[in-house]
């Protein structure tokens, strides 16, 4: 079953998940799976473990309480945000599981790009080297000692929830943005978490061009 995708354009955060919520507690069994794919205007959002330490300086940009998970994160123009709203059930395949195609649909999508994407251990969300985002070589060995992160920068994140079996919320892939706003926040809850987007690290593509790639690579990877 392939999901029933809508490209919404840039539309404000609350009432956005306020229709997720309003989705995912209404679908019956038989409601097809849906992908909403949009950007917002600039937000701070607080995920259930979100700690009012890690908002360094929000400025003038509003700071929304979330009940997705994860920690404090960044929205804004320029940035692709997906919402997969999936019958995890029907679909047959576990949270963990979840997380994992949707790495795997952010990964596929930098591919096309020519940019190599990394998975680090315990940090959902998918990052590129700072030095070369282009090499296909392995991360290789541990991390270096207090840089869990060793040189990489985050170029996706992710905050889901799950409400019966059923997903809402998602990630966000940052294509051209302003980045400054990520440096008054410790993104996802880490200080110093360098936070890059694909123009910052050499690659041209339009906000339309790589909500269409991600797109399709979420629909692929999420399919039953």
């Amino acid at each position: 079953m392939r999901l029933e995708t809508s490209i919404l354009g840039r539309v404000d955060y609350a009432p956005t998940c306020e229709a997720m919520q309003a989705f995912t507690a209404s679908r019956r069994p038989d409601t097809p799976d849906a992908l909403w794919i949009c950007e917002h205007p600039p937000i701070y959002t607080q995920g259930l473990a979100g700690k009012a330490d890690h908002l360094l300086n929000p400025g003038d940009i509003p700071v929304l309480q979330s009940n997705r998970g994860g920690q404090v994160t960044y929205h804004g123009p320029g940035q692709v945000v997906a919402y997969p709203l999936i019958d995890l059930q029907r679909a047959g395949y576990y949270v963990k599981e979840y997380v994992y195609r949707i790495e795997e649909a952010l990964i596929r999508t930098l591919v096309e790009f020519g940019v190599t994407g990394h998975r680090v251990a315990g940090a959902p969300g998918i990052y590129v080297r700072q030095d070369d985002p282009f090499s296909h070589a392995a991360l290789n060995g541990p991390a270096p000692a207090g840089d869990p992160f060793r040189g990489l920068g985050k170029i996706a994140a992710l905050g889901i929830k799950i409400s019966r079996h059923c997903t809402y919320h998602g990630l966000a892939l940052n294509v051209a943005m302003d980045l400054e706003p990520f440096s008054r926040i410790n993104p996802c809850g880490y200080a110093g978490l360098k936070t890059v987007d694909l123009s910052t690290i050499g690659v041209s593509v339009t906000w339309d061009e790589a909500a269409a790639v991600l797109s399709q690579k979420l629909d692929s990877r999420l399919a039953p």
